[in-house]
């Protein structure tokens, strides 16, 4: 059983106090979640083997940022008392007991309390995540609307669809310019994904339709919201479940709302303060090598893109240039003008014409195979690829809005302290005004407090870069995925189509003769 279905079996009321108290005992006070370091130590509290704490850690549903939810943790305690009593921790004995949840034999409440209390066992800095954990945590469909479809320029509405949260929402494009605006405040030190433009750049139009266009938008809102579900920080956050899960007409209001209760990452993150201590000593070192490396790979994938593009494009002309080929064959066996009598005795027209009479359909045949082939290459292997791609870009986004945000602000603050330090110096030289002293030292004072706040502001930003860093070296495997699919759509293209060929070659024999020697190729 998995947490979400729990959740729709249970609430709040019909859990024992019991787990309620055990919960509030381990949880961290700031987020109300449950670290794993925390949970594995209580685990190991209750002197369970080896193997049926592994089997207990397989049915909790942990998030990839290191911490269980409420539902998460009731879980872990209904298991740890079914193992307790001798029965198998199986999905299939907690829902027996889903309604009358068994107590667990556990230490006491305030020994519970001293777990959390314990040093950390895990490095903050370190994201403890593998590709699959990061593309199973959502799929996020986004389509238009049937009856929207084919507008340009108008109010278009999509339908975006999540596999989490099991439910689907409308929005516009407004909305999601609200959604991100808001989620670069809450998070400007993590990587958010730029949104496509609302509307065609001049000049697109000569090689760009309007419903290319917003297909091609509706494409890149997909990629955009799939990523930021997949992130291990967004995810998790309320601004992302009410962007996925309120389905009133006042979404932006409430976007707005959930950040002003929340503020930005720093405000909120529990490592923010002490980011420094967690940071190596060689951190400039080991961002500039990550940013040079990166930038490479994100030049190589352009152009694996661009290529990409071409095949997928070849196959849709290949598509259309079979189907013609397919059409004039036709065209020609439709030809019913009379032959002059000079040409009518020995010629083999008519009978040319009797044979490709039914070529036509093989070729439309052939021509839908290819246009699905350059449909398999566009959505498995180009989309895979703009997805990596979207990433990427916005890391460097994010490499510029660290030198050009909390570096430029954190500079800007020292100069001023050091502009107001020699006025400082100025004044008690040439005047004596007790009240122009006080005013400058209390001006001191808060610049220095601004300064401080700002030097740890550039620490925790150099920490959630360590951490976004290894996130795209996370997504690096995803070129497994796309090569896969793309030797895949090959294969079966061409298996498809070889198909076709190898049926058509035997209707051809009628227009062959051993008196010319002309025979099918074999």
């Amino acid at each position: 059983m998995t947490i979400r279905a729990m959740a729709e079996e249970i609430n709040e009321g019909s859990v024992p106090a019991y787990y309620r108290e055990v919960y509030e005992a381990v949880s961290c006070q700031n987020d109300e979640k449950v670290q794993v370091e925390v949970f594995q130590r209580l685990l190991e509290s209750t002197k369970l083997s080896k193997a049926v704490q592994a089997q207990i850690g397989e049915h909790v549903d942990a998030a990839a940022n290191g911490f269980l939810s409420k539902l998460s943790l009731y879980k872990a305690l209904a298991l740890i008392a079914i193992a307790q009593q001798g029965k198998q921790p199986s999905s299939k004995a907690l829902e027996n007991c889903i309604q009358e949840f068994p107590k667990p034999q556990l230490r006491e409440l305030n020994e519970l309390r001293a777990l959390k209390m314990q040093p950390a066992q895990q490095d903050a800095l370190t994201l403890s995540l593998d590709l699959d954990r990061l593309l199973n945590r959502d799929a996020v469909k986004v389509e238009l609307i049937p009856e929207k479809k084919g507008l340009f320029l108008k109010h278009v509405e999509y339908q975006v669809t999540t596999l989490r949260y099991k439910m689907s929402v409308y929005r516009r494009y407004s909305d999601f310019d609200v959604f991100h605006e808001i989620l670069l405040q809450r998070f400007a030190y993590r990587v958010v994904p730029s949104l496509p433009p609302k509307r065609m750049l001049k000049g697109v139009l000569t090689s760009f339709s309007e419903r290319d266009f917003i297909e091609a938008r509706r494409r890149a809102l997909g990629r955009f919201l799939n990523l930021v579900a997949q992130h291990p920080f967004f995810s998790e956050d309320e601004l992302v479940k009410t962007f996925f899960t309120f389905s009133g007409s006042d979404v932006q209001i409430r976007l707005r709302d959930a950040y002003k209760k929340t503020g930005d990452e720093f405000m909120t993150n529990r490592n923010a303060t002490i980011a420094k201590d967690y940071l190596p000593a060689d951190i400039q070192t080991q961002f500039s090598v990550s940013r040079e490396l990166i930038k490479s790979i994100h030049n190589t994938f352009w152009k694996l893109r661009e290529q990409a593009e071409r095949i997928a494009e070849r196959s849709k002309g290949n598509a259309s240039d079979l189907l013609m080929f397919g059409r004039e064959l036709s065209m020609l066996s439709s030809e019913t003008s009379s032959l002059p009598s000079l040409a009518s005795s020995q010629s083999t027209w008519s009978h040319l014409c009797q044979c490709v009479k039914s070529l036509s359909v093989e070729f439309a045949v052939l021509s839908d195979k290819a246009a699905k082939q350059g449909k398999r290459e566009e959505d498995d292997v180009v989309e895979r690829l703009n997805l990596f791609l979207d990433l990427l870009q916005s890391y460097r986004d994010l490499c510029e809005r660290h030198e050009k945000g909390v570096l430029h602000e954190h500079q800007r603050a020292l100069h001023k302290y050091s502009m107001m330090k020699r006025q400082t110096l100025g004044t008690a030289v040439h005047s004596k005004e007790q009240t122009s002293m006080e005013q400058l030292e209390s001006r001191i004072i808060q610049q220095e407090n601004a300064i401080q706040i700002m030097e740890l502001r550039n620490y925790f930003s150099l920490f959630c870069l360590h951490q976004e860093t290894q996130l795209i070296f996370t997504y690096l495997p995803i070129t497994s995925h796309i090569l896969g699919a793309f030797v895949n759509s090959q294969v079966q293209g061409h298996r498809e189509m070889g198909v076709v060929w190898n049926e058509l070659q035997p209707k051809l024999s009628c227009l062959f003769s051993e008196s010319n020697g002309l025979k099918p190729t074999p």
